[in-house]
């Protein structure tokens, strides 16, 4: 079963849990994903499967596009709603000031990645150092914005703002929100995320791991399966 499927992966789960799900569901071997979603997180997972784990790499590093929520005046020591609350003051933001702010970060910026990160340090993952209560230092990156379509904006004590991201792989979506509340002189977290596209991968085409259950016990999984993974692996 060489192929990859286009996951709709629900919030709740790891990405890693996701993909085990699939695994033992179907009773394969290999499994695996190209790009990490947190667990509050859903959308476009690409679960590879067999051979195409091999292209995982690849396929990883398209650009990537976020639906995401930004609240100000709350920040949390994850940077997401699934953190401990760090912060939380009232605050005084109209529609024009965020709209003004979320602007000036479209472009290539430096951000510093998260504690709660995949990344690499001295042979452990940050994720794991944060779990122990350890920080260390990270060197910022630079990485592209490549648009941001503001969605909408609720007022009050903790305004909320909706934006479409397209961005360059390797952007931290809860470092971004952290970043343009930041900018306007509050605290702020991403509150709300979910992936709509990975590279060539679409949320509109993707299929829920209950779509994927009744596709496989109808012995129609192959409507699920995309085999041409590696035409797929380009910039839409």
């Amino acid at each position: 079963m060489d192929a990859v499927i286009n996951l709709d992966k629900p919030a709740g789960i790891t990405s890693f849990k996701a993909v085990d799900i699939i695994r033992k569901m179907l009773g394969i071997k290999k499994a695996g994903h190209a790009g990490t979603l947190d667990p509050m997180a859903t959308g476009v997972l690409i679960v590879c499967l067999g051979k195409a784990c091999k292209f995982s790499s690849s396929l990883m590093a398209s650009d990537k596009e976020y639906e995401a929520e930004i609240t100000f005046g709350i920040s949390t020591d994850s940077g997401d709603s699934d953190g401990k609350v760090t912060q939380n003051s009232k605050v005084s933001l109209g529609e024009d000031d965020v709209r003004h702010a979320v602007k000036s970060f479209i472009g290539e910026i430096e951000q510093v990645p998260p504690m709660v990160s995949a990344i690499h340090h001295k042979g452990k993952r940050l994720y794991e150092l944060a779990r122990k209560g350890i920080s260390v230092e990270r060197n910022s990156r630079k990485v592209k914005i490549n648009g941001m379509e503001f969605l909408g904006f609720t007022s009050g004590d903790h305004p909320k703002a909706r934006v479409l991201v397209s961005c360059s792989k390797g952007t931290y979506i809860r470092t971004l929100c952290e970043d343009i509340g930041k900018k306007l002189g509050v605290p702020a977290h991403e509150s709300y995320l979910r992936r709509t596209k990975s590279g060539a991968f679409d949320v509109r085409d993707s299929r829920t791991l209950e779509d994927i259950r009744k596709l496989y016990e109808n012995g129609r999984l192959e409507e699920a399966l995309i085999h041409d993974y590696k035409k797929t692996d380009r910039r839409p």
